[in-house]
């Protein structure tokens, strides 16, 4: 008998292969446009069809997988339209989020984020997955400790996008903002919230044109 407060097998089972397929996707591992096999899927992550089924639907419904002229399943290509309509979106919502975060987020964490930009800086070829972990890691604590839920979603939302993009043109920068990044987190720190808003309104211009100039 199962625990009542734990899932039955088969949603578990759905959960992880949309978490899996999901990271695959935004990460450019199965990159835009690649037509999507479930029992090939299914059998990769060794799960039965009916949860990966679930999982791919669930993806479809979210607008990351889409349908071919053909009507086949494929992952959608972001377009530099796309891009640059979630990143406006990003610009909107993400410095009212670092304002309202300020003072939220505990030292601990700071710390933990500021060591890992450190790391990246002092490498000479920083491992990229770091330094998606690392700008994740950012962005949405900043969007979880903003204290609205709805900007956070938006936020989580837009930023998958903004990601499959720039992973899949390969736009992304060896050491990615430091700068940037480290003046939000010294204002974080300080809890300064107009500094912080600020700093990542800074922030979000660079990478436009960063991939507006590389594209």
């Amino acid at each position: 008998m199962l625990d009542d407060n734990q899932d039955p097998p088969e949603t578990s089972l759905a959960e992880e292969a949309y978490r899996a397929l999901l990271a695959e996707i935004v990460s450019a591992r199965l990159a835009g446009g690649t037509v999507i096999q479930q029992r090939r899927l299914a059998t990769e992550h060794s799960v039965s069809r009916s949860p990966m089924r679930h999982a791919i639907s669930r993806l479809e419904g979210e607008g990351l997988l889409v349908r071919t002229g053909k009507g086949l399943l494929a992952v959608r290509v972001v377009t530099l339209k796309e891009y640059l309509d979630s990143l406006a979106m990003r610009m909107l919502l993400e410095p009212s989020a670092a304002y309202q975060a300020c003072g939220n987020i505990n030292a601990d964490a700071l710390a933990a984020l500021s060591e890992e930009l450190d790391a990246i800086d002092r490498a000479r070829d920083p491992d990229p997955e770091d330094v998606w972990h690392f700008d994740d890691g950012l962005h949405l604590t900043i969007a979880r400790q903003c204290g609205n839920g709805f900007m956070e979603a938006t936020i989580a939302d837009m930023r998958r996008y903004t990601t499959i993009f720039e992973r899949q043109a390969k736009s992304v920068r060896s050491k990615p903002g430091v700068a940037e990044h480290r003046a939000i987190l010294d204002a974080l720190a300080a809890a300064e919230p107009e500094g912080t808003r600020q700093a990542m309104v800074r922030h979000l211009e660079m990478v436009r044109e960063g991939v507006l100039r590389n594209y």
